[in-house]
């Protein structure tokens, strides 16, 4: 079942919460140093959040035209609010071709083996020639020993606890937020799937050449939780 506008939104209320812009800097380098070893004027980036790692490459790279897409309204907002184009649409619907489209942050890791088919399909559509496709996913490693368990955090407004599981190559995690409002606290839960697929698999499905396959170690533990990977259009 794929993840709705609404979990999204809750992902986006909590996201900095869940120590993800800690882990960013040390994911980011690996797309910097691949970007930084080519030429190219246009960059997309699916499933763009907040917008900073859009920020991180404009930043880095002065590139004349980025824009950020994000099925999340909340996310779209905060990128905009940033100064970048961005617009709440599917990849598939989306007009026009890029030289590089990024997917950061286990974006693909939410996608069912028939969705990440369809966005693949979409990607090799919307790359231009000799085009670039950098991602990171989850390793099953990550999956395993990283992202289950059970997780509790708070600050002044907000109380989050998040259950995760993995089993049968399916991750679901169950987040519940309590938000204060005046003297009360509302709550919000929803469940939020990702899958695990191999390098391989992508590859296979994407119909691109295979440039670029790092292990990543985010979180300094005995294996790599990420792979970032780049294909190209030949």
């Amino acid at each position: 079942m794929a993840n709705t506008a609404d979990s999204l939104d809750l992902y986006a209320k909590v996201e900095d919460l869940l120590g993800v812009k800690e882990a960013a800097p040390a994911l980011y380098a690996h797309y910097l140093f691949f970007l930084n070893s080519v030429e190219f004027d246009t960059l997309l980036d699916v499933g763009c959040g907040s917008g900073d790692f859009l920020r991180q490459m404009q930043g880095a790279l002065n590139i004349p035209k980025v824009k950020g897409i994000d099925l999340s309204p909340s996310m779209v907002a905060r990128t905009l609010a940033q100064g970048y184009e961005a617009s709440c649409i599917d990849l598939c619907e989306l007009n026009g071709t890029y030289d590089v489209i990024t997917a950061v942050f286990d974006m693909l890791n939410y996608l069912d083996q028939e969705q990440l088919g369809r966005f693949l399909a979409c990607v090799k559509e919307h790359l231009n020639p000799d085009g670039s496709f950098l991602f990171d996913i989850n390793t099953l490693y990550g999956f395993e020993n990283v992202a289950v368990g059970s997780y509790i955090v708070d600050d002044d407004t907000r109380f989050l606890t998040v259950d995760s599981d993995f089993e049968n190559s399916e991750y679901l995690s169950e987040f519940t937020l309590f938000e204060k409002a005046d003297e009360y606290f509302k709550k919000s839960q929803e469940t939020i799937r990702q899958y695990y697929h191999t390098v391989d698999d992508i590859v296979a499905l994407s119909g691109l050449e295979l440039l670029v396959n790092d292990e990543v170690n985010l979180y300094g533990l005995e294996s790599a939780d990420k792979r970032f990977v780049v294909l190209k259009n030949a």
